[in-house]
């Protein structure tokens, strides 16, 4: 919103692409740092689908953090419409794709933020290496902003399409940004935790002593 308003509607240029892409790293990097010792700083449906699939967090507890995401994300929206003195929050939208090939784009896209979620955050493998998940949680998330922002916008993430939608009340294609995150964060899910965690991590001693 900020980039659109400087440059006159621009945002969708490849410098608004760069621009949305730091603003996303950075800003989800400090949202899953100060939210991982409370929540786990899932921030995200995706990643919390992910994390119920591999057998990480219960359906209860998975479905309080879907609530609490999508009215993070709308009440977000409705704040900046607010104080932006009603500027459009706009909303995802394909650009030369079908809804296939969003999908697709979508569900690879997600597979690689969740998995690096596991690979940096879940797995009880990680060791020191978990003092920087917020920051390759926040790169994984730019770097596909990068490669597919030009297409469908590069969600990942339910709760990022939902609150624009919502507040604007423009649901085209919608349906795209809950399928293939829910999709792509899910597969992550089952292949890390049944590929590498399940068979891989030293199993805790028996309680009968």
């Amino acid at each position: 919103m900020a980039f659109s308003k400087l440059t006159g509607g621009a945002s969708t240029t490849p410098a608004g692409l760069v621009a949305a892409s730091l603003a996303h790293a950075f800003g989800l990097f400090v949202a899953v740092s100060v939210g991982a010792n409370i929540s786990g700083g899932h921030v995200n449906p995706a990643v919390t689908f992910g994390a119920f699939v591999g057998g990480n967090i219960t359906l209860i507890r998975g479905i309080l953090y879907w609530i609490a995401q999508l009215l993070g994300s709308t009440i977000a929206c409705l704040l900046l419409r607010f104080s932006t003195g009603g500027l459009a929050t706009g909303t995802f939208g394909l650009t030369g794709v079908s809804v296939w090939e969003a999908l697709v784009l979508e569900i690879v896209m997600t597979f690689g933020l969740v998995y690096t979620v596991y690979a940096t955050a879940v797995d009880p493998k990680k060791g020191s290496l978990g003092t920087i998940a917020p920051l390759a949680i926040g790169f994984i998330v730019g770097a596909n902003i990068l490669a597919g922002g030009a297409f469908d916008g590069a969600s990942m993430n339910p709760a990022v399409s939902f609150g624009p939608a919502l507040v604007s009340w423009s649901w085209s294609d919608h349906w795209v940004y809950w399928v293939g995150p829910l999709i792509g964060g899910g597969l992550a899910g089952l292949v890390y935790e049944f590929f590498f965690i399940s068979h891989t991590h030293e199993q805790l001693p028996s309680a009968d002593y």
